[in-house]
């Protein structure tokens, strides 16, 4: 066995990842990477390249699904693809061991639902208090009607804002997980963006921002720190107020991308919305509301042929 295959795979893994994302990727987004090395020396400590196929990858797979949903298994599955492809492109491996993976994964019974249709969202906006200052609602309204991640919302900025052709620049993000506070890269390079806002929304921040410092994060107090479970709190109030299914931050996320994929805007715009690398995350995330529309699209289908007789 040549020096190369013989290496441990979770120690390719491990090279990899500092090689290719450590300074490439946001910290957070890093340490999944982390954690993903992890299981692979923890679920598969002697497996070395040349031992790598499709029964090893995939016995690896199984035993992470043991204990993980079926979407976290999926992440998993990525991370670790990533570094096989290089892998095999570097030579290394003869064949990739990913093809044809079946993905597994544990069943949550208590899972929160991901997303709002329509009328529910009405009625969670309707809960919101919009007055004179920013404040978690407003912060909610946004996320709302951008879909913007959590990080990316905190980081908005005054200058961020452009009033005339209603848009709103995603160009940084809010570290609220480090200890001190402050702007981050976007997860990737497809999160850099404009997104298009509604001139309603445009004309509450207009008057929302001014006088404010025009560089500094907007949601952000100074000294005061900020939590992911803050904002799901105060969302989860409201969500019970107004009587729909209690969702996350980042369930708003979904629930704008989901909206917009029924009121028939197409999948690339979607994705470009959102900021993500490529369609291919757009369709695996949403893939539930895409077979529904395609569902509705056969009907259409059927009901146009008959027409032709």
């Amino acid at each position: 066995m040549s020096q190369e295959k013989s290496m441990l795979f979770h120690v390719y893994y491990k090279q990899w990842m500092k090689l290719y994302k450590k300074g490439a990727v946001r910290n957070i987004t890093y340490q999944k990477y982390k954690q993903t090395y992890k299981h692979i020396r923890k679920l598969m400590p002697e497996m070395t390249l040349g031992d790598l196929n499709r029964r090893t990858y995939q016995k690896m797979l199984n035993l992470y699904a043991e204990t993980h949903e079926k979407q976290t298994v999926l992440d998993f599955h990525h991370q670790v693809k990533s570094a096989i492809l290089d892998a095999l492109e570097e030579g290394q491996l003869l064949i990739d061991p990913t093809r044809k993976v079946v993905i597994k994964g544990t069943v949550t019974q208590n899972h929160k639902i991901k997303y709002l249709n329509q009328q529910q969202l009405t009625k969670l906006l309707a809960q919101l208090t919009l007055e004179d200052e920013l404040n978690w609602d407003y912060f909610i309204l946004l996320v709302s009607k951008t879909g913007l991640r959590f990080s990316e919302a905190l980081g908005i900025a005054p200058d961020d804002f452009d009033l005339t052709r209603l848009t709103i620049s995603i160009n940084k993000t809010w570290d609220y997980k480090s200890e001190n506070e402050v702007f981050a890269m976007t997860k990737n390079r497809a999160s850099i963006r404009k997104v298009p806002i509604d001139w309603q929304v445009a004309m509450q921040f207009a008057q929302l921002i001014k006088g404010m410092q025009k560089d500094q994060p907007i949601f952000v107090t100074p000294g005061k720190k900020i939590y992911n479970r803050t904002a799901n709190d105060v969302l989860g109030r409201y969500c019970r107020r107004a009587g729909v299914p209690e969702i996350s931050m980042h369930g708003l996320r979904h629930t704008h991308a989901s909206l917009l994929l029924y009121a028939g805007v197409s999948i690339g715009s979607v994705a470009r919305r959102l900021g993500h690398s490529n369609m291919n995350t757009t369709q695996r995330t949403y893939l539930h509301v895409i077979q529904e529309l395609e569902n509705q699209d056969t009907d259409k289908i059927m009901r146009y042929l008959t027409t032709l007789m």
